[in-house]
C-alpha cells in the first residue's frame, strides 16, 4: 500500500472505531468497507478486519465491564453457542452473494426500529430471553460472524434492544464481549489466514485504539440511553449499506 492509501485507512478505520465502539462494536464492517473502497486484497481483508476487532472490542469488554455494565449471564446466553460456531464458520468459505441483500435488508430493518421513538424503546422493562431462543439464536450469529469476518455484535445488539432483553448501556457491554470471543474464534477457525495480515497493521492497530478511547468514553459516560439507540440505528444504516453495496 502506498502512503496516502495508508493514512486514508487509518482515518476512516479510527473513525469507524469511534462510531461503532461507542455502542459497544468492534467495527469490522466498518474496517472491511473502507479496505474496500481501496481494493485491498480479499484474502487481507478477513483476517485485518478480525485483528482490528479484537483490539477495540477488548478494550471495550475492559471499558464496560469496569463500569459495571456487563450483564454476564446474557453473554453466556448467547456465547456458549455463538463461540464454537464463529470458530467453524472461520473456516467456511460462503459467496457473498447469498447472505449479502438478506443481512443487509435485515439490518436497515432494525434500524428503522431504532430510530423511530428511541426514548421509548430505551425506557422498557427488560427481561432475560429463555435458553431455548438465545442458544440457537447464539449459534446462528456465531456462524455469520466467522464467515463474514465480523464479531456479529451488528444482529446481536438490535436482537437483545428490540426484544428489551437488556436496556441499551448494558447492551452495549454484552455485544463487546460477544464480539471479542467470536472474533478470537473466528481467527483461530482460519488461523492459516493470520498470514494475510499487513505490514501496515500497527499503523492500523493504533488509528483504532484512539478511536475506541473516544467511542468507549462516550457510550460509557456520555451518551444517554436514547442517543445511544440512535447512534446503533446510524451505525447499523451504515453496515446494511455496506452489505447491499460493496
Amino acid at each position: 500500500m502506498d502512503h496516502t492509501t495508508v493514512i486514508a485507512l487509518c482515518l476512516l478505520f479510527a473513525l469507524g472505531a469511534a462510531l461503532y465502539s461507542s455502542v459497544g462494536h468492534g467495527g469490522a464492517s466498518a474496517y472491511i468497507a473502507a479496505m474496500a473502497l481501496f481494493s485491498v486484497a480479499p484474502e487481507v481483508m478477513k483476517p485485518t478486519a478480525l485483528a482490528l476487532n479484537l483490539l477495540v472490542a477488548g478494550f471495550g469488554t475492559w471499558r464496560y465491564a469496569s463500569g459495571r455494565l456487563t450483564n454476564w449471564k446474557l453473554v453466556a446466553a448467547f456465547a456458549l453457542t455463538a463461540t464454537p460456531a464463529a470458530f467453524m464458520g472461520g473456516g467456511i468459505h460462503l459467496p457473498a452473494i447469498y447472505y449479502k441483500p438478506l443481512a443487509g435488508l435485515l439490518l436497515w430493518a432494525a434500524a428503522a426500529r431504532l430510530l423511530w421513538q428511541p426514548k421509548a424503546l430505551a425506557e422498557r422493562a427488560t427481561k432475560a430471553p429463555p435458553p431455548w431462543v438465545s442458544l440457537p439464536a447464539g449459534a446462528v450469529l456465531g456462524l455469520l460472524a466467522g464467515l463474514t469476518g465480523t464479531g456479529g455484535g451488528i444482529f446481536l445488539s438490535p436482537l437483545i434492544i428490540l426484544n428489551a432483553w437488556e436496556e441499551p448501556r448494558h447492551t452495549s457491554g454484552v455485544v463487546a464481549t460477544f464480539i471479542l470471543l467470536n472474533s478470537i474464534a473466528g481467527l483461530a477457525g482460519n488461523v492459516s489466514s493470520v498470514g494475510y495480515l499487513p505490514m501496515q497493521l500497527p499503523w492500523f492497530l493504533a488509528s483504532v485504539a484512539g478511536g475506541a478511547l473516544i467511542g468507549t468514553w462516550l457510550g460509557v459516560e456520555r451518551l444517554p440511553r436514547p442517543w445511544l439507540l440512535r447512534t446503533l440505528g446510524v451505525v447499523l444504516v451504515v453496515a446494511g449499506a455496506k452489505l447491499l453495496f460493496t
